[in-house]
């Protein structure tokens, strides 16, 4: 997701609920915890692939913020939401 795209979502109240500063908030608070508990989810396993394969994820934090308070706002699909 772009930057200017990222901006509109969290600039609009409406999208979230939430205003941007609430949700600088807990980006701040909550995306260390979130790092940490990827981190460690991918830790303690045996390795099945070499590092850099497989999926590559591209929402960062912040995007899968914005999509979670979306669905949870407005109870969207998946679908929905990858629009």
């Amino acid at each position: 997701m772009g930057n200017a795209s990222r901006a509109a979502i969290i600039g609009d109240r409406r999208i979230t609920g939430l205003s941007a500063d609430v949700i600088a908030e807990l980006v701040v608070e909550l995306g260390p915890l979130w790092h940490e508990r990827h981190q460690a989810k991918l830790m303690p396993r045996q390795r099945k692939r070499a590092i850099g394969a497989g999926a590559k994820h591209r929402l960062v934090f912040v995007d899968r913020l914005s999509a979670t308070l979306a669905h949870l706002r407005h109870g969207v699909t998946r679908d929905v939401l990858a629009c």
